[in-house]
């Protein structure tokens, strides 16, 4: 980015200042009745507390600090939707708000405490409300991306036993196609700015009426608080259990937590709705921190959005998948000036060194990596102020002790690669998921030894550095999303052109890596029109199961590799893809 030298004395007074104001306001706001009484908690005094709510104990306490007139710079939530409309609530406003909204889910929904709810929402400024809303009453959210179909909607309810969703009147319809073999809903709830739906409860129209006195649910630190359906390379998603100790406590316990804000940070997580990225960087970690949480109602992430936004709105921090760096400096980047941005963070999958080095010299910004998957919430980072190594993922985040294994979990020596875990004996450290719900074999899988296993291959260097190598499985990474192969075999299968399928990781300059489909085709097809089946196949893809699923490429094949028991050998096609790097 070309700058005056008037631009640049500008810049560079702004963050000094910047830093300055936000050294003494984290250490006047942390130190304060905020979160005193955990005090001795985080220096390892007393153990965790027996119980927890994070919306008592994080957001009413924030709340409290703005009307005892210590009024916070920035609201707690700031949204805009790119067409004039913008949203801006308090601490407190969100609490009044959430309150109304927990009384609409016990009362009109009639949810429970232990209760599921399925959330399916864009970035709107209900979703907000809704997850706080439950946290409240302790019910279990369980997020999912507005790209789910109705076989996946299906799914998820009858696996869940969701008693409950919520969704947009878009995705209403979608619903009602499958909610008669969803036995145990008893409650649709449908946020639109319109008019109602016969069968639905109009979120808009309760809202207006819901009293806001509500008493929060006293939950334990180790009571499930969200469910997220995370894909495996055989079977169906699992449902990974978070509680209120991992997601909402792991922050106040370790004040230098990943993120790392202040109460005069914007924050800016980019992440769809339905990833644990958004939980963790759009909610619990920036409000433990009492910053702003800026969210712009994309439908999808269009680079000039994205820059004009940073260049119109006071956003310090962004956090996002590489995807969304990769895609940004392919832009002229000279005509934006980001006046208040100084903190990029990248996670959700491995970051070329090349893009931080082009962020670098068009922004003068450092892009700092984070590594993380659903069932451990930041594992790695490279923090603020540590030395940033192109390629690496950082340090292992407190309070793991993470490090590389082998096959019989024996700790490997520096620069030897293996298997990055994390270790929980004797102690399971804070930040852990619960288990695999309704799935004991799958949660003991992950243990090895004294540590949890990830499924990622990588190594530690001299000084502490872990570096992703990649996937000990099939799972498919693409821009961020977790992608399971089967998943997308079992959507081809269904469809009369195919035989047998396999779907593997392959190499991509913007999205890192994408699925690829080998398939046999049935004897009935051939391949006289090449392009016309593949593009049919494709769409009955995205049709059976989410769109991002779909294979962005494809190779019709005689037959597949395969074990002697007939088992496909998607390692063997997964390196040919990646050995034509």
């Amino acid at each position: 980015m070309k700058t005056s030298l008037k631009s640049q004395i500008l810049r560079s007074f702004w963050i000094f200042r910047s830093l300055h104001r936000s050294f003494h306001r984290q250490h006047k706001f942390l130190g304060s009745p905020v979160f005193a009484q955990y005090e001795a908690v985080t220096h390892g005094e007393q153990p965790l507390p027996e119980y927890f709510n994070f919306a008592s104990e994080v957001l009413d306490r924030w709340a409290q600090t703005e009307k005892d007139g210590k009024t916070l710079s920035n609201p707690a939530l700031w949204w805009i939707n790119g067409r004039g409309g913008e949203v801006r609530w308090s601490f407190e406003e969100l609490g009044v708000l959430s309150r109304k909204v927990a009384n609409i889910l016990s009362d009109q929904c009639r949810l429970n405490r232990g209760d599921r709810i399925l959330v399916i929402l864009p970035r709107i400024p209900e979703w907000w409300l809704i997850t706080v809303a439950c946290i409240r009453a302790g019910i279990t959210v369980i997020p999912g991306t507005t790209q789910l179909t109705a076989k996946d909607i299906r799914y998820r309810l009858q696996v869940s036993g969701a008693k409950c969703i919520v969704t947009t009147d878009a995705m209403a319809p979608v619903v009602e196609s499958i909610a008669a073999e969803s036995y145990g809903l008893q409650a649709k709830l449908m946020v639109s700015s319109g008019g109602g739906r016969d069968g639905w409860l109009s979120f808009n129209e309760l809202l207006k009426e819901a009293p806001a006195d509500h008493t929060c649910v006293k939950t334990k630190i180790e009571d499930p608080m969200m469910v997220y359906f995370t894909s495996g390379t055989t079977g169906a998603p699992k449902m990974a259990e978070l509680s209120q100790g991992s997601l909402g406590f792991r922050p106040i316990a370790n004040k230098r937590y990943w993120l790392d804000t202040t109460p005069l940070d914007v924050m800016w997580c980019t992440a769809d709705t339905g990833w644990i990225l958004t939980s963790l960087g759009a909610v619990f970690n920036p409000w433990v921190c009492g910053s702003c949480v800026f969210v712009h109602n994309m439908p999808q992430v269009e680079p000039s959005i994205i820059l004009n936004t940073l260049s119109r709105f006071p956003i310090t921090t962004i956090l996002g998948a590489p995807t969304l760096f990769r895609m940004l400096v392919q832009n002229d980047l000279s005509s934006y000036k980001f006046m208040s941005l100084r903190h990029c963070i990248s996670a959700g999958e491995p970051l070329n060194p090349e893009v931080m080095e082009q962020w670098k010299k068009k922004t003068g910004l450092d892009i700092h990596e984070a590594y993380g998957q659903t069932e451990t919430g930041m594992a790695c980072a490279v923090l603020k102020g540590m030395k940033i190594k192109p390629g690496s993922m950082g340090k292992a985040c407190a309070p793991y002790d993470v490090q590389i294994v082998d096959e019989e979990a024996n700790i490997l020596p520096r620069g030897k690669e293996g298997e990055i875990a994390i270790r929980v004996k004797p102690n399971r450290p804070l930040g852990l998921f619960s288990r695999y719900v309704d799935n004991p074999e799958k949660t003991v899988e992950t243990i090895r030894g004294d540590f949890h296993v990830t499924g990622d291959r990588g190594l530690m260097d001299e000084d502490g550095y872990i570096w992703f190598v990649g996937r000990a499985d099939d799972i498919i990474n693409s821009a961020g999303y977790r992608i399971g192969p089967f998943e997308v075999e079992s959507a081809l299968l269904e469809h009369p052109a195919v035989a047998e399928a396999a779907a593997v990781s392959s190499p991509d300059p913007l999205r890192g890596e994408v699925v690829k489909a080998f398939v046999v085709l049935s004897p009935a097809y051939t391949l006289q029109h090449k392009e016309k089946l593949t593009l049919e196949l494709q769409e009955h893809v995205k049709k059976v199961t989410a769109p991002y699923k779909y294979p962005r490429k494809m190779e019709f094949v005689q037959q597949l590799p395969k074990t002697i028991t007939g088992k496909i050998r998607r390692v063997e096609l997964r390196k040919k893809e990646w050995e034509q790097v």
